[in-house]
């Protein structure tokens, strides 16, 4: 974790469906990462969208553990084309203030790679689908002494966990049901050619839902590079999405975990 800077937790989902409750959970730190796929997503404005790899054939990949029927929509866009869409469909489902930090610029293969990359131990600005969150990261000396993560950091993250635990599931499933067939080929483009994004999507929210709820206040340490770690070892090994819930408060963890619950029972139906 970085005391100056922030990068805003982006959860888990995807572009519209569940792409608001990962970007509202990311990390406070950059660090290597393997890359999910050679065709890695870099800043918005440094280079063009990833190449596409052609799909596996239907007849080769796995059965979904998960299917995700998704009926076929004429209007929706080709993959390359789909910012505009995607930002659309977005717009309607969360307040425009809480959007502010996303990365427009091939938004659905950054979300897919940024959902992909939750379960590892961290995060490379270039897996990322969000600027850098305003505001400092809030240490506090504890009362043994030790420095320790600040309550008030709870309420830098209030409006963010707000528009994700109060979205309607219902609503947001439908638009992941409708982007579904872009979320998919771009989880094939980044080097799952027989994967089923659905099925990752459930497997990182069953990750996050595996979270641990530690008392607070957490205990922190500087890691002589400039930034903070957690002082149990146990915490420090989580990966870059379970630590993300750890910097909220107790309700907040449980309420983000609650609509977590319920996104998994939408787009699993049941």
């Amino acid at each position: 974790m970085q005391k100056r800077k922030a990068v805003w937790p982006w959860v888990v989902v995807g572009v519209v469906a569940v792409g608001g409750a990962g970007w509202w959970l990311f990390a406070d730190e950059v660090a290597q990462l393997r890359q999910p796929a050679p065709a890695a997503i870099a800043p918005a404005d440094a280079v063009p969208a990833p190449a596409i790899q052609p799909p596996a054939a239907a007849e080769q990949a796995a059965p979904a553990k998960y299917p995700l029927a998704a009926a076929a929509d004429p209007a929706l866009p080709a993959l390359a084309d789909s910012d505009e869409a995607g930002w659309q469909a977005l717009s309607g489902l969360f307040p425009a203030q809480t959007l502010t930090l996303l990365l427009r610029e091939h938004l659905i293969q950054r979300a897919v790679v940024h959902v992909d990359n939750l379960t590892q131990p961290s995060l490379p600005s270039s897996a990322m689908a969000l600027r850098p969150l305003p505001g400092t990261l809030l240490v506090e000396q504890g009362s043994a002494g030790g420095e320790q993560l600040a309550a008030a950091n709870a309420a830098r993250y209030a409006p963010f966990v707000d528009a994700f635990t109060r979205a309607d599931t219902a609503a947001l499933a439908a638009a992941y049901s409708r982007f579904y067939p872009l979320l998919q080929q771009a989880y094939r483009d980044i080097g799952h050619p027989d994967g089923h994004f659905n099925d990752r999507l459930v497997a990182v929210i069953d990750h996050l839902l595996q979270a641990p709820e530690p008392a607070r206040p957490l205990a922190l340490e500087p890691d002589g590079k400039g930034r903070y770690r957690f002082v149990d070892p146990a915490l420090q090994s989580l990966s870059v999405g379970q630590k993300a819930l750890l910097r909220m408060d107790a309700a907040q963890q449980q309420a983000v975990k609650q609509q977590l619950r319920a996104l998994r029972a939408a787009i699993t139906h049941g």
